[in-house]
């Protein structure tokens, strides 16, 4: 499943430069499908939305960081554990039970991303 953060999330930014897959972004900035990957143009994603990945999205919250959940992959094929909650120091990285998805899927999402 995805890692979603909490509103209890106190905008350090300690989250954002640890994820490998570039899907924490700060409140109210717009962000890209290509932004840290090697996604470029119109891609057909692993759940099979279409996408343009150079398109700028909207953001999913205003208020505090927010990961992009089709971009998550909770450091699968990266870490041993997802680095957001590994150093969040009010522990506002938790799983999104409405994103689950199991480690074989995970693994597909980073692959897809990173494929070199």
């Amino acid at each position: 499943m995805a890692i979603i953060i909490t509103d209890e999330c106190i905008n350090c930014g300690a989250c954002e430069p640890e994820c490998p897959n570039t899907a924490i972004y700060e409140g109210a900035d717009e962000w890209r499908y290509s932004d840290g990957t090697s996604l470029k143009g119109g891609v057909v994603l692993p759940n099979g939305k279409e996408v343009d990945a150079d398109e700028v999205q909207e953001p999913i919250s205003d208020e505090v960081y927010y990961i992009s959940p089709d971009k998550c992959t909770e450091c699968m094929g990266f870490h041993e554990e997802p680095q957001c909650a590994a150093v969040c120091p009010v522990d506002c990285c938790v799983p999104d039970d409405d994103h689950v998805e199991t480690e074989e899927v995970l693994l597909a999402k980073q692959r897809f991303m990173h494929p070199e």
